[in-house]
């Protein structure tokens, strides 16, 4: 395609192709762009879809841009909100310039994450061993500590970056904008609903770098708003009722699994739209009804696993 790159990835790998959304991420975009920079394998094409940007996040991707031919800014018109469903609406931009070139794994990536030299080598190197895999991604550490995943599905893949083999995304139909979110998960739910293995692997990491003034008192309302999330994306009551009940006995303790309850309860009085197909609400219950049943049989035993259907787009509560 004529782009040439310093560091040619071997003929075994697949090729992949990076969409990042960006709005005013002057802070953290360069650390992005430095970590995928020093991949051991670089993508084909990344493209930067600026939302709007008023900060010098433009500026910062263009100066990189003249050094990396394959790294793109495309700019999208400024805009008040800052919603989930802008943000697919900026990947969809770049994915419809992802046609022309040969890519076989198509990633969406966030601005404000960092990763070790050899982060994509190492999750492409996943989808030749498993023709399957549709979905692949690792798990992210943040300021306050690591993603716990005794408490977490692997079969998740978070937000921060999720890799899908081409074949697996067409599928799906690519992400759905929905405004309040739940985007990442909806479409690795969709992609196992349709018989692709999605997995977050855990020998590898990513580095979430929160901004500032995303903890304290807001984890309050974010807790409740992940339990109005809950709901919306077609958790099963008992499900939901277990998982509050697991909550009450982590810190903050009680508050943090009455809020999510409380979040589930307002959604089902209010009866908040869910923005998936009854198809997929019946596929999610079914696997919740399962895993919950192995959990009773197993005495809540420490191998068992706890699904977080909030968990994509790293917990936040733009």
């Amino acid at each position: 395609m004529g782009h040439c790159h310093d560091k040619q990835p071997p003929g075994i790998l697949p090729s992949y192709f990076l969409i990042t959304a960006a709005r005013n991420e002057e802070a953290l975009i360069e650390d992005t762009i430095r970590s995928v920079v020093s991949q051991t394998i670089l993508p084909i094409k990344w493209i930067i879809v600026s939302d709007g940007s008023t900060d010098r996040t433009d500026e910062i991707v263009s100066r990189y841009s003249i050094t990396h031919p394959w790294l793109e800014l495309l700019k999208m018109p400024s805009h008040e909100s800052r919603d989930f469903a802008s943000k697919v609406r900026c990947f969809n931009a770049g994915y419809q310039r992802a046609g022309r070139y040969p890519y076989d794994i198509i990633g969406n990536l966030d601005a404000d994450i960092t990763f070790d030299p050899g982060y994509f080598e190492y999750l492409l190197g996943k989808f030749v061993g498993n023709p399957r895999l549709g979905v692949a991604g690792t798990p992210f550490v943040e300021e306050t500590g690591h993603y716990d995943y005794r408490y977490a599905s692997i079969e998740h893949v978070s937000g921060a970056c999720q890799l899908f083999r081409r074949a697996c995304f067409d599928e799906i139909g690519g992400y759905v904008p929905v405004k309040e979110g739940g985007i990442d998960w909806i479409a690795v739910t969709t992609a196992r609903m349709k018989g692709w293995t999605t997995r977050t692997f855990l020998e590898q990491m990513c580095y979430h770098h929160r901004k500032i003034g995303t903890g304290g008192s807001s984890r309050m309302a974010a807790l409740f708003n992940y339990g109005k999330k809950n709901y919306m994306l077609g958790g099963h009551p008992l499900w939901q009722l277990s998982r509050s009940f697991f909550h009450m006995t982590k810190k903050p303790y009680f508050i943090g699994g009455a809020l999510l309850l409380a979040g589930y309860s307002w959604g089902f009085v209010t009866q908040m739209k869910r923005p998936i197909s009854p198809e997929l609400l019946a596929f999610y219950r079914c696997e919740q009804m399962q895993k919950l049943k192995s959990i009773t049989k197993s005495l809540f035993g420490s191998k068992e696993i706890e699904t977080d259907a909030s968990g994509d787009e790293k917990g936040r509560t733009e």
